[in-house]
């Protein structure tokens, strides 16, 4: 048989300059309680923007409510982080809840006393908890196209400046304009 390899296939259909959005996600490891209940409440929040899915978890009645916000204030704190060293402005009422899932962690096994002398083992679940936030595609491309006009402001105040130095110096003739006629 022939083998043949084959070019991974580079092209997202975003087009190349297309500015990337900020994303961040944080983790909650071992945190006790069972998975199937702290799923129950990351179902509620998936696809929310993240100020309304703060608000859901908020008002939850459910002890993983309180567990769930603490990971996604951590993943919004992460995504501002994450900006601020970029050198990005980002407008956190942009986040939204990206991805967010619940895996199941390591069980405490655990005995309880029986009768006649006997024990039966039982398991304290545990749960991995993971939030992902991420700039909404729209947002990233007004904050790169900003980015992008205050840059070109400043170029063209540098330049304007450049060009009031060589006329003090005398390199070059300060550009008269005409007089209006009345």
């Amino acid at each position: 048989m022939a083998t043949h390899s084959v070019a991974p296939h580079t092209h997202s259909g975003l087009d190349a300059a297309a500015p990337q959005a900020i994303e961040a996600r944080a983790m909650a490891k071992h945190v006790r309680m069972s998975p199937q209940k702290v799923r129950l409440v990351i179902d509620l929040i998936r696809g929310e923007r993240a100020e309304s899915a703060l608000q859901i978890l908020k008002f939850t009645p459910k002890r993983a409510s309180r567990d769930v916000e603490k990971v996604l204030r951590s993943a919004i704190a992460n995504a501002e982080r994450k900006a601020e060293e970029a050198g990005a402005s980002l407008d956190v009422d942009q986040l939204f809840v990206s991805h967010c899932f619940v895996n199941e962690g390591s069980r405490w096994k655990r005995l309880r006393p029986a009768p006649m002398g006997r024990a039966f083992r039982y398991q304290k679940r545990t749960s991995h908890i993971v939030v992902g936030v991420a700039e909404h595609h729209v947002a990233a491309r007004d904050r790169a196209s900003a980015a992008a006009a205050e840059a070109e402001s400043h170029k063209g105040v540098r330049g304007a400046v450049k060009k009031a130095r060589q006329a003090l110096v005398g390199k070059r003739k300060p550009v008269r304009q005409p007089k209006k006629t009345k």
